[in-house]
C-alpha cells in the first residue's frame, strides 16, 4: 500500500524514479524497491518525500500506521534490510556476542533464554534467520565492519563448555576477515562510554547514517542526525577505551587456552 501510494504521488508530481532519487540523494533502485514493497520506507524518508511531493504528510501517516505482523517487528525488518546492503557497520554489544558473529548453538541458546519464552518452533526459525544474516560477512564486496564487545560477553556462562569454545574459535576466525575489526572492552577498563546499552551504527549505499538501539523495553531506529551523532561519538570513545584489534585477538587466544 505504501509503495503504491508513493508511485502514485511521484507520477502526479511529474517525477521519474531516477529524478526523485536524485532530488533525495537516494539510488533509483531504492526508490523502485520502495514502490514494489521490497523495502520498507523509513519514517524520516517518508517525511522528506511528503515535503518534496507536497503530499501533506500522507506518506508519513501511512508508514506510521503499518502493522507489525511479520516474523520480526517492523523496526527489525527495516534494520535487517539495511544490514544486508550497508557499506559500513559499527556494532557495540554489552552482554552477548553480536548476532551476526554468533554460532548457531550460541544463537539458539540466547533465544532460549528469552522471557517470556519462545515456542520451540519459533526458536528454530529465529535461529536460522540469525545465522543466515551472517552472509553479510562474506559478501563479494563486504561492508567495512567494526565490532566492540564488552569482555563480560566472552564469559558466556550460559553456554556449555564445548559450545563456548566453539563460539570463541568462531570469533577468532572472524577477527581475521578482511575489512573487519573486533575489539573487546576489558572488565577492568577505568572508563566506559557504553553503559547505556547496545547499539549499531550503519551507513547505507546512499551514504545515509542511521543507528539502531536495543534495551529491555525493545529496540528502535534512530535516524535524527543529532541523535545518530551522539551515538557515533560514543562509539568513537569506546574504540579508544577498548583493546586494540591485535590485543583483542590475544585475549581470545588466552581464553581458548583456558578451555
Amino acid at each position: 500500500m505504501v509503495g503504491d501510494l508513493l508511485a502514485l504521488f511521484r507520477r502526479a508530481a511529474g517525477f521519474t524514479q531516477a529524478a526523485l532519487g536524485e532530488r533525495l540523494v537516494i539510488a533509483e533502485s531504492t526508490i523502485a524497491a520502495y514502490e514494489q514493497g521490497r523495502r520498507p520506507l523509513l519514517p524520516d524518508t517518508a517525511v522528506q518525500m511528503d515535503q518534496l511531493l507536497d503530499t501533506k504528510g500522507a506518506l508519513a501517516v501511512a508508514v506510521a500506521g503499518l502493522p507489525e505482523i511479520d516474523q520480526f517487528p517492523l523496526y527489525a525488518e527495516q534494520y535487517m534490510a539495511h544490514e544486508r546492503e550497508a557499506i559500513a557497520l559499527s556494532w557495540y554489544d554489552v552482554l552477548t556476542v553480536p548476532g551476526i558473529l554468533q554460532t548457531e548453538e550460541c544463537a539458539r541458546t540466547v533465544l532460549r533464554n528469552r522471557v517470556p519464552a519462545y515456542e520451540e518452533d519459533e526458536i528454530e526459525t529465529k535461529t536460522a534467520g540469525r545465522v543466515q544474516r551472517q552472509e553479510v560477512l562474506h559478501r563479494k564486496c563486504p561492508p567495512t565492519l567494526s565490532f566492540i564487545v564488552w569482555e563480560a560477553a566472552l564469559r558466556l556462562a550460559y553456554l556449555e563448555p564445548q559450545a563456548r569454545a566453539e563460539q570463541l574459535r568462531h570469533l577468532r576466525v572472524c577477527a581475521e576477515l578482511p575489512g573487519l575489526t573486533l575489539q573487546f572492552l576489558p572488565l577492568d577498563a577505568p572508563t566506559h562510554a557504553g553503559l547505556d546499552g547496545a547499539f549499531t551504527l550503519l551507513e547505507t549505499p546512499d551514504h545515509q547514517h542511521l543507528a539502531y538501539t536495543e534495551s529491555q523495553r525493545g529496540s528502535q531506529w534512530v535516524s535524527a542526525p543529532d541523535e545518530v551523532s551522539i551515538l557515533a561519538r560514543k562509539y568513537a570513545m569506546l574504540r579508544s577505551q577498548a583493546l586494540t584489534p591485535e590485543h583483542s585477538k590475544g585475549l581470545l587466544d588466552r581464553l581458548l587456552g583456558e578451555q
